[in-house]
């Protein structure tokens, strides 16, 4: 057995730089890699995917898993435990960074191929703080900078499809806050805005969107969005 660990990751900026013929965005981003993470067991020659933990709910543990296609193009078996810490649908990368752990235990390295399973999943493999370029497979490592961060996760799902979509639809606007995609995600999720506001109002500076959403972040560690937020998914936690 080999026991992984799997971080989140926040996407800290976002800029789109152009869409490709076959309808891909290409992205010029900064993301980092936090200390929240997904646990993972791996046994080799078994097969079957087993998901618990607190966020497990939802979790397929069929063959349309990440980590099932990521085993599939490494062409690799083994049974996988999948502890889920990480909430899921919030844009921290859950899905993408199990695969990616798979990935790195398999030994496979070709960020192309493994760009095609999710746009997310060649940072994961790198980690820490990283420049991701193209459609997600240009990985360029940066130094670390280790900060506390406090992720507000709302009982909101933003489809990352229907967020770029409204992003083309709007004529691609860019944003000052450093995310391309927050204006597409407003306009697509009922009550993201509402969301941002209370952070702002609790904080004193307007909170981050990290990627497409839902998920809002702030620097530091404020305890009192605990209570201020009490509909949402406090977390806090620390850039790697």
């Amino acid at each position: 057995m080999n026991s992984l660990a799997a971080h989140a990751k926040l996407t800290l900026s976002l800029r789109i730089t152009g869409v490709r013929d076959d309808g891909y965005h290409l992205i010029d981003a900064e993301m980092v890699s936090l200390d929240l993470a997904d646990d993972i067991v791996v046994t080799p020659d078994h097969s079957g995917i087993d998901v618990d933990g607190e966020f497990a709910d939802g979790v397929p543990t069929d063959d349309t898993n990440l980590v099932s296609k990521a085993l599939l193009l490494a062409g690799a078996s083994a049974h996988v435990r999948i502890t889920k810490n990480i909430p899921h649908g919030g844009g921290l990368g859950g899905g993408s960074t199990d695969a990616a752990a798979v990935l790195r235990w398999a030994e496979f390295t070709d960020m192309v191929a493994a760009s095609r399973l999710g746009a997310d999943i060649p940072f994961c493999m790198v980690g820490g703080r990283a420049r991701v370029r193209g459609i997600g497979e240009i990985v360029e490592p940066l130094p670390r900078r280790e900060v506390d961060i406090s992720l507000v996760i709302p009982p909101l799902h933003a489809s990352t499809p229907q967020v770029y979509a409204a992003w083309d639809a709007m004529g691609g606007p860019h944003h000052e806050s450093g995310n391309d995609l927050e204006p597409a995600a407003l306009h697509v999720v009922s009550g993201l805005y509402d969301i941002k506001r209370r952070i702002n109002e609790v904080v004193k500076t307007p909170p981050m969107l990290a990627g497409s959403g839902s998920t809002w972040f702030v620097e530091g560690h404020h305890r009192e969005l605990l209570s201020a937020l009490p509909d949402c998914r406090v977390v806090f936690t620390r850039a790697l």
